[in-house]
């Protein structure tokens, strides 16, 4: 039997501490000891995407990493989605396009889902780029576009909300308007005009670290 090794990650904004063999899988981690039941296993290989949970941001197939590998990750589950009992735009938009049949393949969908919006940021992702997110994702009850049409969905009410906050944002007089924009004027000229001599600063380049098991991608029917 291997050594319990005790390892702290964050799961859905929350601290845990968990005593387990350093090879136990992050999904069995994530159902047994921490009482995360909604992520499924599918195959168990890495194949189907149905484990799919985010490990500091990125989608990965939890069925393929080591629990050792994710000693202080942020790790995220379709349990993260929602803020208490409240689904999330994302969930409602599954639920009302369609987009759900038997579950199982559901959470991995959902979870990557999410991490393709975050990219997105405000814009909605043509049918091509929400394909290529989630080819690594099967679903065997169904088609794909009724899902497609739910992340869609859930891109548009995302920005709705963003609309109203700006258009209902305080604004200040005409003067203290003009006189911020003269100063964030002068300012920009002041920081970013390059003195003489003055070399480019360096690129910064990522760090070379070991990456999990990132899903293997598939073409989307």
């Amino acid at each position: 039997m291997s050594a319990l090794l005790t390892l702290d990650l964050t799961v859905n904004g929350r601290r845990r501490r968990v005593r387990v063999p350093a090879m136990k899988r992050l999904l069995d981690v994530l159902r047994e000891e921490c009482g995360l039941t909604g992520t499924k296993e599918g195959c168990g290989e890495g194949e189907c995407g149905a484990c799919t949970v985010l490990m500091d941001g990125e989608p990965v197939n939890s069925c393929l990493v080591p629990a050792v590998q994710a000693a202080g990750a942020r790790v995220v589950t379709v349990e993260g989605l929602a803020r208490g009992p409240a689904l999330s735009v994302l969930q409602r938009a599954f639920v009302e396009r369609g987009g759900t049949q038997c579950g199982i393949c559901t959470p991995g969908i959902l979870v990557t889902a999410h991490a393709l919006l975050g990219r997105a940021r405000g814009r909605v992702p043509g049918d091509d780029e929400v394909r290529e997110a989630l080819a690594g994702n099967l679903c065997r009850c169904t088609g794909y576009q009724k899902i497609i049409d739910a992340v869609q969905a859930a891109a548009v009410a995302q920005r709705r909300p963003a609309r109203a906050r700006a258009r209902n944002a305080p604004r200040g007089s005409a003067k203290n308007t003009a006189r911020a924009s003269a100063r964030n004027a002068a300012h920009s000229i002041a920081t970013n005009a390059p003195s003489a001599g003055a070399k480019l600063p360096a690129r910064r380049t990522a760090r070379a670290t070991p990456k999990p098991a990132r899903r293997r991608r598939r073409p989307a029917r």
